[in-house]
C-alpha cells in the first residue's frame, strides 16, 4: 500500500521543476537507485544460487558448507537496505489509507509531510546507528562467530549506506513541496 492518490501523484517528471539544484540531486539520487536496484536483482539470483548450491551440496554429497548461509544473508541485507531509498522514491512502503478518503487533500498533505518527517527523524537515528557499528565493526576488526569469519563492516556498512540513501531520499520528498513543485 502507499500513502494515497494524491492529485499531484503522476506529475513525476516535474516533480522538482521549481528548484534546479533539487531537481538535479532528486535525478541523480533516482539514477544511483536505479543502478542499485539492478545490483540488488543479481544479489538476490546469486543468493538463490549459493542456497540452492548449500542444499544440493548438503543433500547430494554430505558436504559442509561453511560459508553459504552467511554469503546469502549478507546478500540479502545487502539487497534490502540498499534498495529502501528506491521504494521510498516510488512511496512503495507500507502506508495506512484509511484516511486518505476521508481528509481533503490539504489535510492529506499535512499528514504526508508528517508522516515523511517522523520517518526522517526514525530512518537518521538508524542511519547514525549503522554508521557507528560499521565504525566499531572495522577498527576493532570484528567477524562473525562462524567458521568462515567474514567482517562484519560488510553488512553493517550496507545497512549503514542504504538507510543514509533512505533519509536523503525522505529529505528529497520534504523539500519538495517547499521548492513550489508538486509533491510525490
Amino acid at each position: 500500500m502507499m500513502h494515497g492518490p494524491l492529485p499531484d501523484r503522476n506529475d513525476l517528471p516535474n516533480a522538482a521543476a521549481g528548484n534546479t539544484l533539487v531537481a538535479v540531486f532528486e535525478r541523480g539520487l533516482a539514477l544511483c537507485n536505479n543502478i542499485i536496484v539492478v545490483l540488488a536483482a543479481l544479489a538476490l539470483i546469486a543468493a538463490c544460487i549459493v542456497l540452492t548450491d548449500s542444499v544440493l551440496g548438503r543433500a547430494l554429497f554430505q558436504s559442509p558448507n561453511y560459508w553459504q548461509d552467511e554469503a546469502a544473508v549478507f546478500l540479502l541485507v545487502g539487497a534490502t537496505f540498499m534498495t529502501s531509498a528506491y521504494v521510498q522514491g516510488q512511496r512503495g512502503h507500507i502506508g495506512i489509507e484509511a484516511f486518505v478518503g476521508l481528509l481533503p487533500p490539504m489535510a492529506n498533505r499535512i499528514r504526508l509531510w508528517l508522516v515523511d518527517l517522523a520517518s526522517l527523524l526514525f530512518c537518521s537515528f538508524f542511519a547514525w546507528k549503522s554508521w557507528t557499528l560499521t565504525r566499531d565493526a572495522w577498527v576493532d576488526g570484528q567477524v562473525s562467530n562462524s567458521m568462515w569469519s567474514p567482517p562484519l563492516a560488510i553488512p553493517y556498512g550496507l545497512m549503514a549506506v542504504g538507510m543514509t540513501l533512505l533519509c536523503v531520499q525522505i529529505l528529497l520528498q520534504i523539500i519538495i513541496p517547499f521548492s513550489g513543485s508538486a509533491r510525490r
